[in-house]
């Protein structure tokens, strides 16, 4: 289990920006993907907008045959591996056979795949049902297909967790290849912004009816409301660093050097948050302080209370205004089961280039919170570990450390 768990490859698809490189000059310049949603009629809805990815057209990125049996957030997900796979330089036959597995994150599922098949069902018929909805919807899809498209049948699995969902994959994959595959590929997609998954998510209570995309999704502002949901994510490759070195991968974007997950007590109980646990825990298992760390990418609900409970945390770990903080998915809406792995994707590049993107349309932090939160242009600073956090409904607690090699 001593083994390091090294990243060679990045495959982003984000509402800011498609691929990694697109994406990263969208966060440093500032680039906003909320917008109003144009998917559906929305009059009357109290919340209208979404961080919606444009300008993707399957029919140039994946056969025919995947088109009719594919959600679009699969779709999204066979892209981002095949551009993270790209990227690592990993083909069909550059490992042996079961050496490569599959682990990915979805909260949502093929939402939109799904509503359209009930559709016909309560309108034409069964009949009418495509034979895919048997799997299109299904939490493990990504995983699947990923798998199958890549023929790689080593160890793969499936997690959900909400927004903290993403984390765990990866943090399942680093485990993975400590066990001995030697490459997985592993991160996490969602889309539910048809009318029918946008609608269940307002049902949450938690998304923000302000109707400026400059000012509906503001984390850690004293006028935080609520979030915006996106879509999109990151898949990226995680491998034994002896084999990554041994084949020569070209990039080494850093280690996954530590990982936790905790759960929050019931309401009422009395007892406090898992948050500030998790990290404990990841930073114990990175054998790090806290001091080591030089940056932490937040969770951000962008809501009064989560703000304030993760603000806790951080100041008891790190102290006052003891380490940066970021929240690039300020551009980008909350990607539930997608987020964590897109913010892991940020601060990999954040390590590459010495520079941490700001938290964008935040002006007005608290006081109390005692956060060094980064705003209104990037910072440039030498970034060589940074933790990263994610928080799902219910009480899903994640962190992960990253850090260069």
């Amino acid at each position: 289990m001593s083994k390091r768990t090294v990243i060679t490859g990045i495959g982003i698809a984000a509402p800011n920006g498609l691929g990694t490189e697109a994406y990263w000059k969208s966060v440093l310049a500032g680039s906003n993907g909320i917008t109003e949603l144009d998917r559906f009629d929305t009059a009357g809805y109290p919340s209208r907008l979404a961080g919606q990815i444009t300008g993707f057209h399957v029919e140039d990125h994946l056969p025919d045959r995947l088109h009719a049996q594919t959600d679009v957030s699969t779709q999204y997900a066979l892209v981002a591996a095949d551009w993270a796979l790209k990227d690592a330089g990993i083909g069909a036959d550059t490992l042996a056979d079961y050496s490569m597995g599959v682990v990915t994150s979805t909260a949502q599922g093929g939402f939109a795949f799904t509503h359209n098949e009930f559709d016909k069902l309560w309108s034409r018929g069964p009949e009418f049902v495509s034979v895919y909805e048997s799997f299109a919807w299904f939490y493990a899809v990504n995983t699947g297909q990923i798998s199958i498209r890549n023929k790689m049948r080593g160890p793969s699995a499936a997690l959900v967790g909400e927004q903290a969902g993403g984390l765990d994959a990866l943090g399942h994959a680093r485990r993975t290849v400590r066990r001995g595959t030697e490459l997985v590929v592993s991160g996490g997609v969602d889309s539910a912004l048809d009318s029918w998954g946008y609608a269940a998510q307002l049902a949450g209570g938690l998304v923000s009816t302000v109707s400026d995309p400059a000012r509906a999704y503001l984390p850690f502002d004293a006028a935080a409301c609520g979030h915006v949901p996106g879509e999109g994510g990151a898949i990226l490759i995680l491998e034994d660093e002896e084999s990554a070195r041994t084949r020569g991968a070209e990039h080494l974007y850093g280690e996954v050097a530590g990982y936790a997950s905790t759960f929050d007590p019931a309401p009422g109980s009395g007892r406090p948050p898992g948050l500030r646990r998790a990290i404990d825990l990841a930073l114990a298992d990175a054998n790090l302080a806290p001091s080591d760390i030089d940056v932490v990418f937040a969770d951000a609900a962008g809501a009064p209370g989560p703000d304030r409970a993760e603000a806790a945390a951080l100041r008891e770990v790190f102290g006052a205004h003891g380490v940066p903080v970021t929240a690039p998915k300020a551009l980008t809406g909350r990607l539930a089961g997608g987020g964590g792995p897109l913010d892991v994707a940020t601060a990999l590049l954040a390590l590459r280039d010495s520079v941490v993107p700001p938290t964008a349309h935040t002006t007005d932090v608290p006081e109390e919170y005692g956060l060094d939160l980064v705003l209104g242009q990037a910072r440039e600073l030498p970034v060589r570990t940074a933790l990263v956090l994610a928080r799902g409904r219910r009480g899903f607690n994640s962190a992960l450390v990253v850090r260069a090699v």
